[in-house]
């Protein structure tokens, strides 16, 4: 088989980014390879606008926005071949893949760029009690169903959390004619963006119920009810607080995980936190020429944002390849620590003499913190100290460190960032 200087995993938002970037960034032996018959990613579904405004300066729907970064593909003429799957990494980054028309090939790569993406937290890993019915989708699967392949799920809808995709599916079943009944959400705060908790829920009149989950599903051959119930400490259900909805559909929006079996068997160093790769400054993983960038590093709120990332990784990806990064190999690294409200950082470690002029580092918190302070230390010092009215876990945060700002502290071991009230 032909070998190429770069090759990616995925043809989503995140590849495709990237690999832009990286021809732009003069490299010209780039391969996409992606599962799915069409580029794009899950953005081909998701026919809502919203998308764009950071990247392009107007407001955009998902397929739109990845129409502008496949036609970009295709005039820069970077190959990609669709259809095809990844079966494995190997530790001197050659990529194993299959096809119906190739067969299993191997691809010698010199850098290879994560960017498979995320998948639906499955409703096996909830423990709700109950047979196992037709009726039960995730919001992802219903969107699909909707939007591309022109089915309705069902008339009578209850969604079990609060995630982006199932707020968003929430105003499409409505407009499409359905009914839904209630959203539960088992945790005191919504796990989506504020936008889309008053677009598609208060605008239609579809209640919220917090700290609330399914504890039991009524059907043999279809789902016919559900009985949701409030949660006390420890996620149990309080007896007494039971209500019935009669419903055909229940849509599970649970949460997100990063697509990461290719990269642990490859032995990339996964955050526990995240599910996603540990990477640097570079967004390289432990191993070297093996970056990653978008959901599958950490499942971010704004696609914009994963774009922006992807961008970094291709750049960083071509440095690789030239060598620009040798030099810097024998400078310190610097830990980031997130603790006391923040659960990670995207980076995990800097190297100073590595980075560019501004870094951005991305975080989540674990809560929602009103009146609070985003408070930055190096070492002991406190650096950073903006305020923010409104934290939470639904949002995705970031501070910006500048290079010259590091330079200044050159015996500089550990950046901390954490959440404090004054």
């Amino acid at each position: 088989m032909k070998t190429y200087d770069i090759v990616i995993v995925g043809g989503g938002p995140a590849g495709l980014a990237a690999a832009v970037a990286a021809r732009e960034a003069g490299n010209d032996s780039i391969l996409i390879l992606e599962r799915d018959h069409e580029l794009g990613g899950i953005l081909n579904q998701c026919i809502h606008n919203g998308f764009g405004l950071h990247t392009f300066k107007e407001e955009l729907t998902g397929p739109e926005y990845a129409y502008r970064f496949i036609k970009q593909v295709l005039d820069l003429g970077i190959e990609y071949r669709l259809n095809t799957m990844v079966m494995d990494i190997a530790s001197d980054k050659t990529v194993t893949a299959m096809n119906s028309e190739d067969g299993m090939f191997r691809i010698p790569a010199k850098a290879v760029i994560l960017a498979m993406g995320c998948r639906e937290r499955p409703r096996g890993a909830l423990n709700i009690p109950g047979y196992r019915p037709a009726g039960i989708f995730s919001a992802g699967t219903a969107q699909r169903l909707v939007n591309i392949e022109g089915y309705m799920p069902g008339r009578e809808v209850v969604i079990l959390g609060s995630g982006d995709i199932g707020l968003i599916m929430a105003r499409r079943m409505t407009l499409e004619g359905a009914r839904v009944k209630v959203v539960a959400e088992l945790m005191p705060y919504s796990g989506g963006l504020k936008r889309n908790i008053v677009q598609c829920l208060n605008d239609y009149g579809i209640p919220l119920k917090l700290s609330h989950t399914v504890v039991d599903i009524e059907g043999r051959d279809h789902i016919s009810a559900v009985t949701i119930a409030e949660v006390g400490p420890g996620k149990k259900p309080i007896p007494g607080t039971e209500e019935r909805y009669t419903c055909d559909t229940l849509l599970l929006s649970c949460g997100l995980i990063p697509e990461n079996e290719l990269s642990r068997s490859a032995g990339v160093q996964m955050s526990p936190v995240t599910s996603g790769p540990v990477v640097n400054e570079s967004l390289e993983t432990n191993i070297p020429g093996v970056f990653a960038c978008g959901n599958v590093l950490h499942v971010h709120d704004l696609v914009d944002y994963v774009s922006e990332e992807a961008k970094r990784a291709g750049q960083n990806a071509v440095k690789y390849i030239s060598g620009g990064c040798k030099d810097a190999e024998s400078s310190e690294v610097i830990e980031l620590v997130a603790t006391e409200g923040a659960r990670y950082t995207v980076p995990g470690t800097i190297n100073r003499e590595r980075m560019d002029d501004l870094l951005t580092v991305r975080f989540r918190v674990g809560d929602v913190y009103k009146n609070s302070f985003v408070s930055v230390y190096f070492d002991d010092e406190r650096v950073v100290h903006n305020e923010k009215r409104i934290l939470a876990p639904g949002e995705m945060e970031q501070i910006i460190l500048q290079k010259k700002k590091l330079l200044e502290y050159p015996n500089l071991k550990k950046i901390t960032v954490k959440i404090e009230k004054e």
